[in-house]
């Protein structure tokens, strides 16, 4: 019998791209999903890619009363991947307050559940920007945290704690943190990718929305980092790659591969890529020249991260696979198949 897996924002971005992934892997998998940056269109999507369309349920797991009644009545769940969280840097510092209220207390529903109703073992989606920005790089699993630079930041810095101290409390919970740089791409079949709802925060859906004509321009926030071209840099990994990773993480969780209780790993490419060469890469995949403007530093952004991978690479035995050009390309043939653009 296939080993039950709940993923919580499984109809977002990463969440439907590790759902393809588990399924493609025999996992049953159980989404959870309030709709709140995301569409339920996704799940059938996914039943395109896969030929399975999984198990939906859609309530806000800040909901403490919800999410226990959610656990009563779906017994045998092995393991969580817990996505569900708010995400944008630059929201999160006008809007803290919805940020800490959405990302940990869903957290710690469902810890609370996972104890109450027997689920040893979750996968924590956590950031890079725990790092704050770093005075050596690239940064390692053991590079110090900084103070966040942001709240969104700042809620995966205390997530983390939370989880650190729950699994040191209560040794019948696993985990492991994936500390991940930053996702772009789509799927190849460009069934899934990228769509926030409303104006993008992040880059690559900003740079494929310009390039199909629904922005103006896109904005590059700021040239006078010291970098190579002035621009922000930062380590892109593809988001099919970093579905497979969490695939690994569940399986070392499930088959008691972990070496402790509480891991931590960094999933990203080990290379910095700035924004201008990011946008140079967009243009040389697809043909397709692109409206920028230079504009001020925006707020909670650090100037440069990238990821040392080794521990990833060895410890898991994954690595990222897709290079820059072709993850680029799946993002512009996603947006053009939502847009209906030839």
């Amino acid at each position: 019998m296939a080993k039950k897996i709940l993923v919580t924002g499984g109809t977002g971005y990463i969440g439907s791209h590790t759902v393809v992934e588990l399924q493609a892997s025999g996992y049953d998998v159980v989404v959870v999903d309030n709709l709140s940056n995301s569409s339920i269109d996704v799940l059938d999507n996914i039943e395109k890619i896969s030929g399975i369309k999984p198990q939906f349920e859609n309530f806000d797991l800040a909901d403490s009363a919800k999410t226990s009644d959610f656990f009563a009545r779906n017994a045998g769940i092995e393991a969580i991947i817990h996505f569900a969280a708010y995400k944008a840097v630059g929201e999160s510092v006008g809007v803290p307050l919805n940020y800490y209220r959405n990302n940990l207390v869903s957290l710690m529903n469902l810890l609370d559940c996972q104890r109450k109703f027997n689920v040893p073992n979750i996968v924590f989606s956590s950031s890079c920007t725990v790092y704050g920005q770093p005075e050596v790089l690239p940064v390692t699993e053991a590079t110090p945290r900084k103070d966040a630079e942001s709240p969104y930041g700042n809620t995966k810095r205390v997530s983390e704690d939370i989880l650190n101290d729950s699994i040191a409390a209560y040794p019948e919970i696993k985990g492991i943190a994936l500390r991940y740089f930053n996702p772009i791409g789509a799927h190849p079949t460009a069934l899934i990718g990228e769509l926030p709802l409303g104006v993008p925060q992040n880059l690559v859906p900003f740079i494929t929305q310009t390039a199909a004509g629904l922005r103006d321009e896109l904005k590059v926030f700021g040239n006078d980092y010291d970098t190579i071209d002035g621009s922000a840099v930062r380590d892109y990994i593809n988001v099919v790659d970093l579905a497979k990773a969490h695939v690994i993480a569940i399986e070392r969780l499930l088959e008691g591969k972990n070496k402790k209780n509480y891991e931590i790993f960094n999933l990203g490419t080990g290379t910095g890529l700035s924004v201008l060469e990011v946008v140079t890469g967009f243009e040389r995949a697809t043909g397709v020249k692109l409206n920028y403007k230079i504009v001020d530093r925006r707020a909670g952004d650090v100037e440069k991260i990238w990821a040392d991978t080794t521990f990833a690479n060895e410890e898991l035995g994954w690595t990222a696979e897709k290079g820059l050009d072709e993850t680029l390309l799946s993002a512009w043939n996603w947006e053009k198949k939502v847009r209906g653009i030839k």
